[in-house]
C-alpha cells in the first residue's frame, strides 16, 4: 500500500487505509504500507516509512505545500522497495499515491489499484489551497487528476457518489469503478463500549452536565468538516431552548474554543482535543445523538458510519454521501446553513427517548448489514486475485441497490 500521509493519525482517509490494512491480514494478506515520516505505528501493521527532514514534524491535514519534498521522499523509498521486494499488488490511496503507483507499475510490471477518496482539486478549494477554479493552478491540476483517475485499471471509490463523480465529471469508464463504500467494525463500535458507571464518570471529567442532552462530534474540526456553521447553529439554538451540550472531540480545537467563546455557546461545550481511534468507541458512547456537518461534496463521511454502529441517531447535511450511509433514518439539514442545521438538531432533541432510541437501532442494524469490512476484504481479495492471474476482473458494482438506498 502507498499511503502519502503520516499514517497513521486518527482521522478520515487513516481509518481506511488502517481497517482496508487489518481486513486483509485477517484474510491472510502480507501487507505492507509505504508512508509519509511521523504518525503512529498501530496494530502491528508493517509500516516502512521514508525519511523526513528536521524542520516538520507535524502532522499535516489536506492539502500542503510539504507534500512536494514527502512525496518525492517517498518515491525514493517506494521505488527501493518495489523493485527489490516484487509485491503482487500496488494498492494505491490518494492522488500522489495514484500517481507514483502508476510510474511503479509501469517500472516494475506489477499490477496496480488506485483507492479514490475523492476530488483532489475539490479537497484543495475545500482547504482554500487553491482560491478558486479561476485560478491559475487550477486546470493543470484538474488535468492532472484527470490523467491519475483514469491510469489504473481498477479505481476503488469510497461511496457510490464519488463513483458517480468519477464517470460523469472525469471520464473514467464504468468498467474499470468498484464502489466500496467506507465501512465499520460494528464489534468494536458498538453501543456496550462503555458501561452506564464509565460513561457518568467520563461525563463528569468532561465537565458535561448530567441533565442535558449530550450531543457528539468526532473528526477533524475545521471548515469543510462545517465546525464553524456547527457553533453557530448552537448559537441559534440556544436562543429556543435549553438543556443541551455539545462534545466536540477533535483538533485542531483552539480556533473554535476562541470562535464559541465569540459566538457566546462556550458554557456549551466542551473540547477534548484529539481522541486516539482506539478511544472512539467509548467516548462516542456518552452521546445521546450524533452531529455530522461535512460541507465536502466529493469525499466519504466514514464518521457517520461510526455514529450509526454505536446506535446514535444523526444529523447531518443533506448531501449524496449521508444519505448512501443513512439512508431514510437520519436527520436532514437543508439547506447548508447554520439556521437548517440549527432546525434538524432541534427536531431530534425534540424527539422522545424512545423514538431515537429506535432510529439509533435502526442505523446500527443497517451499518451492520451494509458496511461490513469483511465484504470488503473479500471483494479486494477477489479483484486482487484476477490482477495477479491475468483473468478477467469480477464486473463492477457501483450502482446503488434498492437495499442500500433504503
Amino acid at each position: 500500500m502507498l499511503a502519502p500521509t503520516m499514517f497513521f493519525a486518527d482521522y478520515g482517509c487513516h481509518v481506511r487505509i488502517l481497517e482496508e490494512a487489518l481486513t486483509l491480514r485477517r484474510l491472510g494478506h502480507r501487507v505492507t504500507i509505504l508512508a509519509y515520516p511521523n504518525g503512529r505505528d498501530v496494530y502491528g501493521l508493517d509500516v516502512r516509512r521514508c525519511r523526513g527532514v528536521p524542520f516538520n514534524y507535524r502532522v499535516i491535514v489536506g492539502s500542503s505545500r510539504h507534500k512536494l519534498y514527502l512525496d518525492g521522499m517517498l518515491a525514493v523509498k517506494a521505488a527501493g522497495h518495489v523493485l527489490r521486494r516484487k509485491p503482487d499488488v500496488i494498492h494505491a490511496h490518494l492522488h500522489e499515491g495514484g500517481l507514483l503507483g502508476w510510474f511503479l507499475s509501469h517500472l516494475s510490471g506489477v499490477p496496480m489499484v488506485f483507492d479514490f477518496q475523492g476530488s483532489l482539486t475539490g479537497e484543495m478549494l475545500d482547504h482554500h489551497f487553491l482560491a478558486g477554479t479561476g485560478s491559475w493552478a487550477y486546470r493543470p491540476l484538474r488535468w492532472l487528476e484527470t490523467r491519475i483517475d483514469r491510469a489504473a485499471p481498477v479505481v476503488l471509490t469510497s461511496s457510490h457518489h464519488a463513483a458517480a463523480l468519477l464517470r460523469q465529471e472525469f471520464g473514467v469508464a464504468e468498467r474499470r469503478i468498484y464502489a466500496m463504500p467506507d465501512c465499520v467494525d460494528a464489534e468494536t463500535f458498538a453501543p456496550g463500549a462503555c458501561s452506564a458507571a464509565d460513561r457518568s464518570s467520563l461525563k463528569r471529567r468532561l465537565g458535561i452536565p448530567a441533565d442535558r442532552q449530550l450531543i457528539v462530534y468526532l473528526g477533524l474540526l475545521t471548515e469543510y468538516q462545517g465546525i464553524g456553521l456547527l457553533l453557530d447553529a448552537l448559537r441559534q439554538l440556544r436562543q429556543r431552548r435549553a438543556g443541551f451540550h455539545l462534545l466536540l472531540m477533535g483538533f485542531p480545537e483552539q480556533p473554535y474554543q476562541v470562535r464559541a467563546a465569540q459566538l457566546g455557546v462556550a458554557d456549551i461545550v466542551s473540547f477534548t482535543g484529539k481522541v486516539s481511534y482506539d478511544e472512539a468507541p467509548r467516548y462516542l458512547a456518552v452521546g445521546d445523538l450524533a452531529v455530522a456537518p461535512k460541507l465536502s461534496a466529493t469525499e466519504g463521511s466514514g464518521k457517520i458510519l461510526n455514529y450509526m454502529s454505536m446506535a446514535l441517531p444523526t444529523v447531518a447535511f443533506d448531501l449524496p454521501v449521508s444519505r448512501e450511509y443513512l439512508g431514510d433514518g437520519g436527520v436532514y439539514a437543508s439547506p447548508l446553513t447554520a439556521a437548517a442545521l440549527a432546525d434538524a438538531l432541534e427536531r431530534m432533541l425534540a424527539m422522545a427517548p424512545d423514538g431515537r432510541a429506535r432510529l439509533g437501532e435502526r442505523l446500527r442494524e443497517r451499518a451492520a448489514t451494509l458496511f461490513s469490512w469483511g465484504r470488503v476484504g473479500e471483494q479486494l481479495t477477489a479483484i486482487y486475485q484476477a490482477l495477479v492471474e491475468g483473468r478477467p476482473l469480477p464486473y463492477p458494482r457501483t450502482r446503488r441497490s434498492a437495499s442500500a438506498r433504503r
